[in-house]
């Protein structure tokens, strides 16, 4: 036979993957297939594929019967928005997905192309596993590409999508990359599944119920987007890597706007209640100055008591991090102290400015949070934002008590600029709790010890809860309009773009895990 008839039946069949039927079976299950997911990922017609023609090296179990060219992955690297990605696609339809010797190679080759080649990496799970036939070999493939992932953390941006089952040792890749998307119904992830559980343990629960796109959405926090479909999540990986450069060393693309970056809301004015313990919603503000009102938010069904995610302002990406006075007040807890550490570390690692709005009256108290390791995981949070040496900003729109003030990238922490709205209260805790403390035994010998604890309420308030001391010490740079808000961030952001600082040499630092 003709190589070029050679060559164009072997490509013949590693498009084809497992055959019609079980093609057929996955777009049943309301899945793409993997050359389906690719094509809509990168830009039309720029995706260049390596290692077509790999094929397992397995010969027992009769799998030298079973020699399929791609063998269960489509790897390679093209275009997004013009920028090169590399990316890897498990093949559900070719032994389920299951990792190979072989195909974790494939994995391995693209991951270290993107390194070298400063280029983010996307990963698109859909595998059952480890391929039982071929023992220690795939577990050996995992872990190589565990270290590549460990290796390129920090280097070039990460991003695993999950779009069928992910179980097992498989779901450690994910875990190390910085961001995972789950798609709803279709997708899965667990270390140990609903059998062995109920073996182990006799609780009975659902596939779903345990690892579903909800549960680690919402409960565990292991992922931090949930998406409807496949043709969603690829969407999402599009719009979530437009806000990131390439690599470390490169800087975010900045995108046109049309967005007057001296517009100005009179909702700002008006956006804070005039009661203290009257609750609003941060993300009215956070859209309000963002360009075209867009935030892609991230973990937002986890820790609702911080939201973080990315906007631009005048066409810069930014990260955005604020307290949500709607959800528990805006304290911040366990959750909401590992979710916004770990958004800081990545933009800080990317160079994406850090833009804070604050609104905490401290953390949460109680004996699950203390026994949980609030102190622990609240310093993670400080960490994060001392660490950080890329430009950042805070805005303190109401309360900033006690620690929480410290923690919300405060000047103290190497902060840049640090703005306050006139409804900023900078105080150790509030009014009411500052009175218990200070005037305790005078208001239980006062005539009328409501009165007098309400004046002592007005008083404390007007000469500690207001933003004007922390102005005096240059705590505060300025008080602003809240109307002005977005101007005074792009100017802001404008002054710091050339800004340079460094941590002291070290290998690395020891955050408190």
């Amino acid at each position: 036979m003709d190589r070029r008839h050679v060559l164009d039946e072997l490509e013949r069949r590693a498009e084809l993957g497992g055959g019609d039927d079980r093609l057929k079976r996955q777009h049943a299950e309301g899945k793409l297939t993997a050359r389906e997911r690719i094509e809509l990922l990168f830009d039309a017609g720029t995706f260049e594929e390596v290692d077509k023609l790999v094929t397992h090296r397995c010969r027992d179990f009769g799998m030298d019967e079973q020699l399929i060219p791609g063998d269960g992955v489509v790897a390679g690297h093209g275009l997004i928005d013009g920028r090169q990605v590399f990316a890897f696609a498990q093949d559900f339809t070719v032994f389920g997905g299951s990792l190979s010797e072989t195909n974790a190679a494939k994995i391995v080759k693209v991951m270290d192309l993107a390194v070298k080649l400063g280029s983010p990496v996307v990963g698109l799970n859909d595998s059952g596993g480890a391929r039982i036939q071929e023992g220690v070999l795939s577990l050996g493939g995992y872990a190589d590409i565990f270290l590549r992932n460990t290796l390129a953390s920090g280097v070039v941006p990460q991003i695993s999508a999950i779009m069928g089952p992910c179980a097992g040792g498989a779901v450690y890749s994910p875990a190390i990359t910085d961001f995972t998307v789950m798609v709803k119904n279709t997708s899965y992830m667990f270390v140990t599944g609903p059998d062995v559980i109920k073996t182990v343990t006799h609780e009975d629960v659902t596939k779903d119920e345990l690892g579903g796109a909800m549960t680690h959405n919402a409960t565990s926090g292991v992922a931090h987007f949930a998406v409807d479909d496949d043709r969603e999540c690829l969407a999402l990986i599009r719009d979530l890597l437009s806000f990131m450069p390439g690599n470390n060393l490169d800087d975010p693309p900045r995108a046109p706007t049309t967005d007057s970056p001296d517009r100005e809301d009179d909702l700002l004015d008006r956006l804070v209640p005039a009661s203290p313990n009257q609750p609003y919603d941060m993300l009215d503000l956070v859209r309000t100055i963002a360009d075209g009102g867009y935030f892609l938010e991230v973990h937002q069904h986890f820790a609702k008591n911080i939201i973080v995610g990315f906007a631009r302002l005048d066409g810069r990406p930014v990260g955005i991090v604020a307290n949500q006075p709607a959800v528990l007040a805006g304290t911040l807890d366990i959750d909401a102290s590992v979710k916004g550490a770990r958004f800081v570390r990545f933009c800080d690692a990317f160079n994406i400015p850090l833009v804070t709005f604050e609104d905490v009256p401290g953390f949460l108290p109680g004996t699950v949070q203390e026994y949980g390791g609030i102190i622990k995981h609240g310093a993670q949070l400080l960490f994060a934002f001392a660490e950080a040496t890329v430009p950042k900003v805070t805005v303190i729109t109401r309360k900033a008590y006690g620690g929480a003030y410290c923690v919300m990238s405060s000047k103290h922490i190497r902060t840049d600029f640090n703005y306050a709205w006139p409804t900023a209260e900078i105080a150790v805790m509030g009014p009411e709790g500052a009175v218990n403390v200070l005037f305790k035994r005078e208001l239980e010998t006062a005539a009328d010890s409501v009165r007098a604890r309400a004046e002592k309420v007005a008083e404390f308030r007007e000469k500690f809860a207001n933003p004007y001391i922390a102005a005096e010490r240059g705590f505060l740079d300025e008080v602003i309009q809240p109307r002005h808000t977005r101007r005074k961030l792009i100017t802001a952001l404008k002054r710091l773009e050339n800004k340079r600082d460094k941590n002291p040499p070290k290998k690395h630092g020891n955050i408190p895990l």
